[in-house]
């Protein structure tokens, strides 16, 4: 296994902070492209985790941190859901021109939403992994709806999510009801893999079976048993690396 640390400039000119993740022999047979919760960034364990594990499959797993977040440029502000996508592209077009098209996207949460929107977009996507997603995008304004009256009178408040300050404002909040992603799931027509827990906290796995319910086959289901939102045991995060790795190979 051989990380390699990279920075993508994106269609705003900021620079957003990458890993690649290669297998052993450095000579990966596919790449894919993995995209973090809402939030979060790239280093959080289950990403490099899952990604880590996925390159023991053969892939080559880029793995960067959206607009605002990690270590990357821009304000969270910025980071709203058209932006993450729009981030996600950027990455696929750069695997492309520097290394090779990306045939293969992995989200988590809110990123699970995003791959879905990207793989829309992407001829070389072949395959898509949600873990933990939502099935409609403006899931997850319930985390800072108590302060939308607030923002709706000052312009840009701060807020707290996940115990950590973020600054937000009107056009973040108004982009997230503007995909309809039931819709673009129906028309995806790609093989996708739903993983969710079934006790799942934060996004309850109603959403799991939404997704499902409106995806095209193939596609598959598998429950992460007992883990939580955030894969926080390792070992929830190795078996999702292991079994998107298994599952990926029918259709490559």
């Amino acid at each position: 296994m051989n990380t390699v640390k990279l920075e993508i400039e994106n269609r705003k000119g900021l620079k957003l902070h990458a890993y690649l993740e290669l297998p052993a022999n450095q000579k990966p047979s596919h790449y894919a492209i993995f995209a973090h919760c809402f939030s979060c960034n790239s280093n959080f364990n289950a990403v490099k985790n899952i990604s880590r594990s996925l390159s023991n499959y053969g892939f080559g797993v880029l793995r960067f941190d959206f607009t605002g977040l990690g270590k990357s440029e821009g304000e969270f502000a910025e980071s709203h859901f058209s932006a993450n996508v729009e981030d996600l592209l950027d990455v696929q077009n750069y695997l492309e021109k520097h290394y090779k098209a990306p045939s293969l996207l992995v989200g988590h949460s809110l990123g699970g939403a995003a791959v879905i929107v990207a793989a829309s977009k992407f001829e070389s996507i072949k395959a898509v992994a949600t873990i933990g997603a939502p099935a409609t995008v403006n899931h997850v304004t319930h985390l800072f709806s108590h302060a939308i009256d607030e923002m709706n009178e000052k312009g840009e408040i701060e807020v707290q999510i996940g115990g950590r300050p973020f600054k937000i404002n009107r056009d973040f909040v108004n982009d997230f009801s503007k995909t309809n992603l039931p819709k673009i799931i129906k028309n995806l027509r790609k093989p996708i893999l739903v993983m969710h827990a079934p006790f799942d906290s934060i996004v309850g796995i109603e959403n799991a079976h939404q997704i499902y319910h409106n995806a095209i086959h193939p596609k598959s289901f598998v429950s992460l048993d007992d883990a939580d939102h955030l894969l926080s045991k390792s070992s929830d995060s190795i078996y999702v690396g292991n079994i998107i790795g298994t599952w990926v190979e029918r259709y490559f």
